[in-house]
């Protein structure tokens, strides 16, 4: 496709979009600068491929359905699970990606349906999504909270840790009954930017300002809290700690001491979890076995300036940021989010793909990329609609949705140029 005028991207009718979850984490609306499409390897990456073959998810590539249930700052609650109807349609939505070889997906449970009242199950919002999946043979890994909890709850406080232990353990419970395996799960989605957004920001809920850290601290002990459940509940259950992946460069006369501080923030949930950073709340090697990190078009940026893109030297290839978090976790790792909205798609795409194959060749064992959204859906501040997903939002016969072909055609040589790489190790 040809490329928006100057070589900026995406196009200029991106500015005018309404602030969205990504321009909350860059404090930016403007457009940014992607990798130009004649980019050749991004990263130091040796011309070698190393011994490794992803094992971990049933597909190389993933399908995430938006799932957030959080509340915004004007106090209405959000269920993008519901306003896409993909708790009807879950099965179909479940077939459609089998057609595009996407057998592992990403779907969320809504803590706040099932819970209304405290200590209270109501499962019939999960139960058919569940089935669903098992008769599609699709490999689903549920995040318990996707931003958003029951009314009754204060985030803050400890009721809240205890709640959300028992919460994710009796989901494990009946994982486990419905389907006979332990479940794949990540407990709380995005603690970083939740903890930001919602505490210190108050751009979401609790609607909070200044109380980021300590509401940081305690989404912590509560997923740690989660993943014992989990664990007793379920042995053999595989846990995942998602955060966003970001790279923050300096401006003019900026401090890079300062600049090294902000880039740091992003680590500190999972230190926290992993007990390299206040071991106290309980973290350790046991509170999560996969890292996923969450990248779109605009997670590089200049402190207090605009996005910056490949084709800039300030940017931070994204192979090698994919090696400092395998390098400092230990653990399997995934591009757990990624995409972009409108007709860049393919393109967007084409370069996580380079990117990643890249990361793959500089000896990062990557176990797989989601494609998030996978589904087109209703934006969260103004239901707009959003065309980011493989599929768009609505069915043409009530059961089965379009597909934005595009996408499809890249999506397939991207499955067959990573097919190869691994048949070469």
């Amino acid at each position: 496709m040809a490329q928006p005028k100057g070589g900026r991207f995406p196009p200029q009718n991106h500015a005018k979009t309404a602030l969205s979850r990504r321009g909350f984490l860059s404090g930016l609306v403007a457009g940014a600068a992607l990798a130009p499409t004649g980019l050749r390897a991004e990263s130091e990456a040796p011309a070698t491929v190393r011994d490794f073959t992803p094992t971990l998810f049933d597909s190389f590539f993933l399908g995430g359905f938006e799932c957030s249930t959080h509340r915004r700052g004007d106090g209405r609650r959000l269920d993008v699970i519901a306003a896409t109807q993909h708790d009807t349609f879950a099965l179909q939505d479940y077939r459609q990606l089998r057609e595009h070889d996407i057998s592992a997906i990403r779907d969320g449970v809504r803590w706040h349906l099932v819970e209304q009242q405290p200590g209270q199950y109501d499962w019939s919002s999960l139960l058919p999504m569940l089935r669903a999946g098992e008769q599609a043979g699709a490999q689903i890994t549920w995040d318990l909270m996707h931003f958003g909890w029951p009314d009754h709850l204060d985030v803050f406080s400890g009721a809240f840790v205890d709640h959300f232990a028992l919460y994710a353990g009796a989901f494990a419970r009946l994982h486990l009954a419905e389907t006979g395996r332990a479940p794949m799960l990540c407990p709380i989605n995005e603690i970083s930017f939740l903890s930001h957004g919602g505490g210190e920001m108050g751009w979401i809920n609790p609607g909070t300002t200044g109380r980021g850290a300590e509401m940081r601290r305690n989404l912590v002990r509560a997923s740690i809290a989660a993943a014992d459940a989990v664990r007793a509940a379920a042995p053999g259950a595989t846990v995942m700690a998602i955060e966003p992946l970001v790279h923050i460069a300096a401006g003019p006369g900026q401090d890079p001491a300062r600049i090294a501080a902000l880039n740091a923030e992003q680590h500190v949930a999972l230190d926290m979890l992993d007990g390299q950073l206040e071991p106290g709340l309980g973290g350790g090697e046991n509170c999560f076995d996969v890292v996923g990190m969450n990248y779109y078009w605009n997670h590089q940026w200049v402190h207090h300036g605009g996005r910056i893109g490949a084709d800039d030297p300030r940017y931070r290839p994204l192979a090698r940021l994919m090696q400092d978090y395998q390098e400092r976790y230990e653990r399997p790792i995934f591009l757990s989010e990624t995409g972009i909205e409108g007709p860049e798609r393919p393109e967007w795409l084409n370069y996580i793909g380079r990117a990643m194959r890249d990361a793959v060749l500089a000896g990062v064992k990557l176990e797989g990329i989601c494609i998030y959204p996978i589904m087109s859906h209703p934006g969260w501040d103004d239901d707009r609609y959003c065309a980011n997903g493989l599929l768009e939002m609505a069915p043409h016969d009530g059961t089965r949705r379009p597909v934005y072909q595009p996408l499809a055609e890249e999506l397939a040589r991207q499955q067959a140029l990573f097919e190869a790489i691994f048949a070469a190790s």
